[in-house]
């Protein structure tokens, strides 16, 4: 437990500070926690501050309460379109919340990987971009559908390479994990 409590420390200071062009705040409400998503590219592009990337979907679990987001990527609003939710991470961070495949509360299980060329070494960023919430819930959960850019720090809108380090409270053998690189 201290180790998640010393990394989810680590991983908001980071964030915070190293986030110099992004203008950081708390939205309260519904947001959805792509934190242990996997993500499957869409086989689009998407441009994020004038940079090309490859779009990924993840499947987000909705949840509800406070979230840090990236005002810059949300045009200055925490409100979303009706039928749509951000992807932000909650405040503090959540040590337990629903977790594909089954959509059960599973703990949160931080990670560490080199970047690589393969999807299981890749990584994608879905903070702050817009989700599309699905109609039916698992288990009783609300999912929703987002959209991203793959391989994109969400630090500093830069390409992520090899050889960096990256983390992820997705499983080893998922595909492009949600999550970011160490700045």
């Amino acid at each position: 437990m201290k180790t998640l409590t010393l990394i989810s420390v680590l991983f908001w200071v980071s964030a915070l500070f190293s986030t110099a062009q992004a203008q950081i705040a708390v939205c309260k409400g519904e947001y959805a926690l792509c934190a242990a998503s996997p993500t499957t590219l869409t086989g689009k592009s998407i441009v994020v501050a004038g940079k090309t990337f490859k779009e990924g979907v993840a499947v987000c679990p909705v949840l509800s309460g406070m979230a840090v987001a990236n005002m810059e990527l949300m045009q200055g609003s925490c409100d979303a379109p009706k039928g749509k939710v951000w992807s932000l991470f909650g405040v503090p961070p959540l040590t337990s919340y629903p977790q594909a495949p089954s959509w059960t509360v599973q703990p949160a299980v931080f990670r560490s990987f080199t970047v690589g060329n393969t999807p299981q070494t890749g990584m994608s960023n879905m903070w702050s971009f817009l989700c599309t919430k699905q109609t039916k819930q698992v288990n009783g959960v609300t999912l929703a559908s987002c959209y991203g850019p793959v391989m994109e720090s969400p630090w500093t809108g830069n390409h992520v390479v090899s050889g960096e380090t990256a983390f992820t409270q997705a499983p080893a053998e998922s595909t492009f994990p949600v999550g970011g690189n160490v700045p």
